[in-house]
Formats: structure tokens, sequence, C-alpha cells
């Protein structure tokens, strides 16, 4: 009896529990992280409302085009085909520009892009969830090619530098570097599509055969990798050269490393050392830009995927600024920068989590 008093007595003179405070080092990547995502929202936010106004500085107006058509064509007034207009692509040509920056934004917020000028009926997001996977999967696949690649060539430049193999890696590298993505297409299109005919280029147009029916079978999946296979030819050539040359360079200054020298002074075998210490740390500065190069994958589709007639977002996004389709723009424009801005960020925790040094770097940078 007396122990259970004593007991209650304990608890009341020890008074309520108190949660520990957060460490300092735990409050400071909270706001470090907060940071990354304000600049983020605030990155997007810039660039969708200068990509609204830059697109109506383009010569030509569809609006203006399928209301000129419609007259025409059916002898309405000009009153009616613009409602019919404003009703089909929901814009209102006759609005102020900042209403229909407003109209847009409030829209986009409600997840609302819009409708294509060039495919009435047709809504961006269903442009965008139509084309946008093929060319998710021919530079994904081409970038993990080539990064791969990458990696092992350049461990080679810097393990044997000064020696043929290394000039030879080197001039290769540099060369596919310089080379934009677009010439080398038309490069691989001269000479195995022309001159060796190793593919057909009519038959290799398109994401996949006309009349297939997509699915798993392993028929389809031969079908898309022969009209992915050029542009995935293309993307890997011109990336592979970057990723070795500075694979080469973070390995040659990885290797000056005290940690290093003391793991070989300790006897450790050379393969341990090339994968436990010097492989590890030599390709974390290629995390980042591994992941920025996946958030451009649109940006460098637009000219492979028109040289190629591949059908991917490139393509569309190539079709809608020759024809002025400003809803395509805009949806293409931002699911780009999302993508870039989402990659950085990512990039930025990934790195972060790898090297924590760059969290305390970016303390002091503010």
């Amino acid at each position: 009896m007396s122990g259970a008093v004593d007991t209650s007595a304990a608890k009341l003179i020890e008074g309520p529990v108190v949660e520990p405070r957060p460490s300092a080092a735990r409050r400071f990547v909270n706001a470090w992280l907060v940071r990354r995502l304000f600049k983020a929202v605030l990155t997007v936010f810039i660039v969708t409302t200068g990509t609204f106004f830059l697109v109506r500085l383009l010569p030509g107006n569809p609006v203006d085009t399928y209301i000129q058509t419609q007259i025409a064509q059916t002898g309405i007034s000009y009153e009616a085909a613009a409602a019919q207009a404003q009703n089909l692509f929901s814009l209102d040509p006759d609005a102020p520009v900042i209403s229909q920056y407003a109209t847009y934004m409030v829209n986009l917020l409600h997840g609302d892009f819009g409708n294509s000028t060039l495919s009435p009926g047709t809504t961006v997001a269903q442009v965008i969830k139509t084309y946008l996977p093929w060319t998710l999967f021919s530079v994904g696949v081409a970038t993990v090619i080539s990064f791969i690649v990458g990696i092992v060539a350049g461990m080679i430049m810097a393990y044997r530098r000064e020696s043929w193999i290394d000039h030879l890696l080197t001039s290769i590298g540099s060369l596919l570097h310089a080379i934009p993505n677009y010439i080398l297409a038309i490069l691989i299109v001269v000479f195995l599509g022309v001159k060796l005919q190793l593919f057909n280029l009519t038959e290799a147009r398109g994401s996949y055969t006309a009349g297939v029916e997509p699915s798993f079978s392993l028929s389809f999946l031969n079908d898309i990798f022969y009209h992915a296979f050029l542009p995935i030819l293309a993307y890997a050539l011109t990336t592979v050269g970057s990723w070795a040359l500075v694979m080469k360079s973070s390995t040659v200054e990885t290797l000056g490393e005290d940690y290093v020298t003391v793991a070989r002074a300790r006897g450790l075998s050379d393969n341990r050392i090339r994968s436990g210490y010097v492989g590890r740390n030599a390709v974390l500065p290629l995390f980042s830009q591994l992941a920025v190069s996946l958030g451009f994958v649109v940006g460098g589709a637009i000219f492979v995927e028109k040289i190629f007639g591949y059908q991917g977002i490139g393509f569309s996004l190539f079709n809608a600024v020759n024809g002025r389709d400003y809803p395509v723009l805009q949806g293409i424009f931002l699911v780009v920068t999302i993508s870039v801005v989402a990659a950085n960020l990512l990039a930025d925790v990934l790195y972060s989590r790898l090297d924590p040094r760059i969290r305390v770097g970016g303390k002091a940078k503010g």
C-alpha cells in the first residue's frame, strides 16, 4: 500500500514528461530543405508566368485563325465563331492579356491545362499523357546506358593515365561531348539509314508500328525497342563522353586523397580500394548531374525526335511551336520546368545525404 503511495508521489514530483527539443543539426536540415522547396516553387511560378507571356509574342494566333476559317467556311458571324473558339479552347481572344493570365493560373491550380488548339476537343493533359512516356522511355534507357559506360570508361582512363587507351578514350569522349545531339542524329540517319541501310527509316518512324496492339508481349517490346533504338543511340553517344570525362577527373582527384594513401599503406587490395574507396567517392559528383540530366529529357528530345520521326513529347512540342498551340506549349514547358526543378531538388537532397558537408556549405552561403 505504501509502495503504491510512494510511486504516485514520485510521479507527482517528477511532473509532466517534456519532449526533447530537436537537435541543432536537425533544425538546420529542416530549414535547409524548406529554403530549397521555396526556391523550387518560386522558380516554377516565374517560368510559368514567363512562358505564358512569351508564347503570345510569337507571330500568328491559332484562335484568330480558327475564327477566320469558321467564318469563311460556314458564314457565321465573328461573335458566334469567337464564342465557339472560347468554348472549344477555353480561350477568349478579346479578353485582356492580364485577364487571360489570371484565368490560366486559376485553371492551372485546379489541374486544368486547357485544350489543344491543333486538336480540338483534346485536352493538354491527354497530349502530355500520350507522348511523354515514350520520351521518358527512350531518354531514360539512353541515360542509364551512357551513365554506366561513362563511369567504367572514366575509371579506366584515370587508372591508365597517360597511356594510349587514356588518350584514345579522352579524344573520343571530348569529340562526342562537343557534338550536339541533333548533328549526331543527322549523321546516324545518313550512315546507318542511307549509306549502310541497316535501318529502314520509314518503318522506324513513330513510337511503334501502326496497327500493333500495345501489350507486354515480347513482340511488342521488340517493336518499341526497334523504333526507339536510333533515338537511344543518339542520346547515349552525346552524353557518354561527358560522363566519362567527369568520372576521370573525379577519380584522379580521389586517388590523391589521404584516405586512399592510408588504405594502400594498410595493405588493402586494389580491388577493394577501387570499389570501396575510390569508385564510391568519385561517383558522388555525378549523382547530381544524373538527376539534372533526367530533368532535361524533354528539352534535349525536340530535334532528335523530329529527325527520327519518333513521336515523343519533343515531337509534340515541335508541332505545337509550328502550330502556335499555346495551351500545349504552356503545358509542356510547365512539365519541363517541374521536371528540371524537381531533378535539381532531388540532386541536392541525394548529394547532401551522400556527403553531409554539402549542407554545411549551404549554411555558410545562407
